[in-house]
């Protein structure tokens, strides 16, 4: 195995313990992917923006924000009340006695899809710790011609993950006929989203 591809492996290694879990785009795109709604162009403007910041991180950004304690200060805080905002409105929909049937969520139209696709990524600084400062700090520990290798390793996993989430959500779509079904997932997504947030108050950088 060449070193080129073994960065290429590390980059998709790293990608996927990081984006697999369930965060607030992840949560987003699986509502909508489930309504069946403007889910692919969903997942492309995620693997558009991940690829963006993954390689923003490796470049160096991830390394300067990493060294900066008022950046990481900004970000944890930011990303925890984020993150708790989020969960809080997940909460109110699984404890709703009016459960909204799949037809009734997600968003009016592409536009506002688009842009709350930018919302929880942009806006959302666990999404920036997660590709900018892990993967960039990881990926910035290599020399520089294999930077791109690990880079696009990582954002490979990205693009399989999301188009993923969009082709697998019809096996689920039977299961989430059910109004019970949707407040068990919103409630998944609050304590998720929650436990993330806890982990944002006792983080401290990469070492």
């Amino acid at each position: 195995m060449t070193v080129e591809l073994m960065a290429w492996g590390k980059g998709l290694a790293t990608s996927a313990g990081l984006i697999m879990a369930i965060g607030a785009q992840n949560a987003f795109l699986l509502t909508q992917s489930l309504k069946r709604q403007f889910h692919w162009p969903i997942a492309l403007l995620c693997i558009l923006f991940d690829g963006l910041l993954i390689t923003a991180g490796v470049a160096g950004l991830g390394v300067l924000i990493n060294q900066s304690p008022v950046l990481l200060e900004i970000a944890r805080w930011g990303g925890a009340l984020f993150l708790i905002w989020f969960g809080l409105g997940a909460a109110r929909r699984a404890l709703s006695r009016n459960t909204l049937e799949a037809r009734e969520r997600g968003v009016a139209n592409l536009r506002t899809a688009l842009l709350t696709t930018a919302a929880v990524t942009l806006l959302n600084p666990h999404a920036w710790i997660d590709t900018v400062v892990l993967i960039g700090s990881i990926g910035g520990q290599y020399q520089a011609d294999l930077r791109i290798w690990f880079a696009v390793g990582a954002i490979s996993f990205s693009a399989i993950w999301f188009l993923s989430l969009c082709a697998g959500a019809r096996w689920l779509e039977p299961v989430f006929r059910s109004p019970l079904s949707w407040r068990v997932l919103d409630g998944a997504i609050c304590l998720m989203m929650w436990a993330i947030a806890a982990s944002l108050f006792t983080y401290q950088g990469v070492s």
